[in-house]
């Protein structure tokens, strides 16, 4: 791997930090102010209607502009929603933060999914894409961890300014990471003669992914698993009052299932996941909506833990081989788009499933939420499996 690589990831991780440091804080912020899950789950919803409605734009200019300066932006952006949400006297306050936080989100996905393949080579693309995800669940487990002993010791001032210094690094890292980009063309002709229209080359990436039934299989079951198993926005409810740890409980809580992530994604730099990837890809997914269901009916802090890293540890898997089909299937002129589609899918997973949470949970109690949620997730696996045979065959060393 190339030192620019190093820097990038080095950047994702201070990154990534920083954000998961806010979001520990202001889901115990929401929560603190109104004791209502809904209130929870309106957080994500909020992050995620600039989040999804840009990011096909935001993938258009990732094709045709320097992504790293973009990656530059969103460093800047989150700074911005962390002052919202460090100062934030109300909900409202919080939302504002939210939505800021969506803005960057919306960039962010596309920029490193972009510059990525265009710094290694094509045979070292499954083990960058396990290096990101490892830097990744990294600072998602320091970062939850971090946050919830400072929160509990010195209130919100410190883990806010760990957050800040958090993202200067990442800048700083970002800078560093030295990179040519060559722009895609701004229109080509298409069948007819004609070239396409602003709106045609905004939407090449989404036709190409729903053509493309590897592709859309893949990040399909990746977002209806997440969309109903994700327990993340219930975590406070879980952390105060079922298993009555308060916010030292959070931070352990909400770093669990990275704990897991890393030591899969270490092991899978190590070895690669080349053979039965799509075999893999849908028990590692199996697995996680179990350990949801496990997750759901604890009472006890460490069982609820253990539930909750080796659904982190699943996830790892999903993430690897999800990242590895997106680049290896994306064609280099609009690997942006395509990456935009990408935090679409991803997007509507994390942030409408913290949504979908918080409403099942107003509706029908906490802990049957989580069970119905863990539920659904099993049977979207049965289902791709029983209808997606390429991605149930799939060898990601013959694509």
């Amino acid at each position: 791997m190339k030192t620019n690589f190093y820097w990038l990831v080095s950047a994702r991780f201070l990154f990534v930090l920083g954000v998961q440091v806010q979001a520990v804080l202001m889901g115990w912020q929401m929560y603190d102010l109104t004791k209502d899950p809904l209130q929870l789950g309106l957080i994500g919803l909020t992050a995620a209607i600039p989040a999804l409605s840009l990011a096909l734009f935001a993938g258009w200019l990732v094709d045709r502009f320097n992504p790293i300066r973009f990656y530059q932006c969103t460093i800047i952006l989150s700074g911005i929603s962390m002052l919202i949400s460090w100062h934030a006297t109300d909900a409202m306050h919080l939302y504002l933060a939210a939505f800021t936080t969506g803005l960057a989100r919306s960039f962010t996905g596309p920029s490193v999914n972009a510059v990525v393949p265009r710094i290694v080579t094509r045979e070292e693309l499954k083990r960058g894409s396990a290096w990101t995800t490892t830097a990744f669940k990294s600072a998602t487990v320091i970062g939850p961890g971090v946050a919830g002993v400072l929160l509990a010791i010195r209130g919100y001032d410190y883990p806010y300014m760990l957050a800040i210094g958090a993202l200067v690094g990442a800048s700083i890292s970002v800078i560093l990471t030295k990179y040519r980009h060559v722009p895609a063309p701004v229109a080509r002709k298409v069948e007819s003669g004609v070239k396409e229209t602003f709106f045609q080359e905004l939407l090449v990436g989404s036709r190409y992914v729903f053509s493309h039934p590897l592709l859309l299989a893949a990040l399909s079951l990746d977002m209806f698993a997440v969309l109903f198993g994700g327990v993340t926005a219930l975590l406070p409810i879980y952390a105060a009052e079922i298993l009555h740890e308060g916010p030292r409980g959070l931070g352990l809580l909400r770093a669990a299932p990275a704990a897991g992530a890393i030591f899969m994604s270490v092991y899978l730099i190590r070895k690669p996941i080349t053979g039965n990837a799509g075999r893999k890809l849908m028990y590692s997914v199996l697995g996680f909506g179990f350990c949801i269901l496990v997750f759901g009916v604890s009472r006890d802090l460490y069982l609820s833990m253990m539930a909750l890293a080796l659904s982190g540890a699943f996830d790892s898997v999903s993430m690897v081989v999800r990242g590895a089909i997106v680049q290896l299937c994306s064609p280099e002129h609009m690997r942006g788009r395509i990456a935009a589609v990408n935090s679409i899918f991803i997007g509507s997973s994390n942030e409408i499933g913290e949504f979908e949470s918080g409403l099942a949970a107003s509706y029908m109690g906490t802990v049957p939420s989580v069970i119905f949620g863990g539920s659904m997730t099993l049977l979207t696996v049965v289902m791709v499996f029983w209808k997606a045979k390429g991605l149930r065959n799939l060898d990601l060393a013959k694509i």
